[in-house]
């Protein structure tokens, strides 16, 4: 047998033993998405998101039951490659054209507020306790678009799979309680439609849920809120660009990487290179509106895949042991971002 050959041979034994760890995770997020569709079924929209539910159901799996070492590669590969790619991909679905048309003063709130609310974020993790790494992934769930900026930045900074399930899970509930209760906020200010679009776009995580929570107040509130999440999301490569040079930096001992040296990968993840080429293209108009339509579910299962391994991975008993501080960090947290983006809505409006 050749030297070849036997390259070839072991790269199939490889690809081979993801297959259990991998077909493991399809499985918890396949049954994540049948309770998201139930839900939308039974209550008219999903208030749970498939992502949160495909970590909840991967973490109640390892509550009662610890995966072997023939599933550790492919869960690892799912947490890990899968979702870097994932994250990747997803720049083919920003578009930067939206942003030239809402002007400059809009852009630059939407950059001191994402910058401001990471450096408060993260100041008020440590405050409560946290670690270092959790206390950054919290304060980006909050200050870009939630759920979609843990997972993206959490390769970045070598987060552990236990913080990222503790700041996903803590994040998810909020996402949920702001959407409620911020049409009351505005309705009790007096906040015109565009203002409140404007504190909706600044202030809520997801897309859909910047959508229902600015309904309420009409379709101009709808308008607007889309359009400023949409310059939010677009923060995100910038921030984990600064989040790779902030990672080697990090003095706590939790995480499971060690200490990287200073190399362009580890400063620039390459998943990070491709998410910001991706969007040029798609700025550009090389990849279509209708290519980045069918590649958004793409993103979607990848990454819901990458949550139910990541949800395997974790210990459930040191989640519970760090839930109270991570849900003060995140209430405080998401209080100061809201509060920071009433005032810039009614300053440029």
């Amino acid at each position: 047998m050749t030297r070849d050959d036997g390259r070839v041979r072991a790269i199939g034994r490889g690809l081979i033993g993801l297959v259990p760890g991998l077909g493991l995770s399809l499985a918890v997020a396949g049954a994540a998405v049948l309770l998201g569709d139930l839900e939308a079924a039974l209550f008219g929209r999903a208030w749970i998101e498939p992502l949160v539910l495909a970590i909840l159901l991967g973490v109640a799996v390892r509550a009662v039951w610890t995966p072997g070492p023939r599933w550790v590669a492919g869960i690892a590969f799912c947490a890990g490659p899968l979702l870097e790619a994932g994250v990747a991909l997803l720049g083919a679905t920003v578009s930067a054209q939206a942003i030239a048309a809402a002007g400059l003063p809009l852009l630059l709130a939407v950059v001191v507020l994402v910058f401001g609310a990471l450096a408060g974020g993260y100041l008020i993790g440590r405050a409560v306790g946290l670690t270092p790494r959790l206390s950054l992934l919290i304060a980006a769930g909050n200050a870009i678009c939630g759920n979609s900026a843990i997972v993206a930045v959490a390769p970045v900074i070598k987060a552990e799979a236990k913080d990222v399930a503790a700041a996903i899970g803590f994040t998810a509930v909020l996402g949920v309680a702001v959407v409620l209760l911020l049409p009351l906020v505005g309705a009790a200010l007096h906040l015109r439609p565009e203002t409140y679009g404007v504190v909706a776009g600044l202030t809520v995580y997801a897309v859909p849920q910047v959508l229902a929570a600015a309904a309420p107040m009409g379709p101009v509130a709808v308008q607007v809120g889309a359009l400023v999440k949409l310059m939010r999301v677009l923060m995100l490569g910038p921030v984990c660009v600064v989040m790779g040079l902030i990672a080697p930096r990090l003095t706590d001992q939790a995480a499971v990487w060690p200490r990287p040296k200073l190399t362009l990968n580890r400063l620039i993840p390459w998943f990070i290179v491709a998410f910001l080429l991706l969007m040029g293209a798609r700025s550009l108009g090389w990849i279509s509106a209708d290519a980045a339509a069918h590649i958004g579910p793409i993103v979607t299962a990848m990454t819901v895949t990458a949550m139910a391994a990541l949800g395997l991975g974790v210990d459930p008993r040191a989640l519970f042991r760090a839930g109270p501080r991570v849900a003060a960090a995140a209430s405080l947290s998401i209080i100061a971002l809201a509060a920071a983006a009433i005032v810039l809505a009614m300053l440029l409006t």
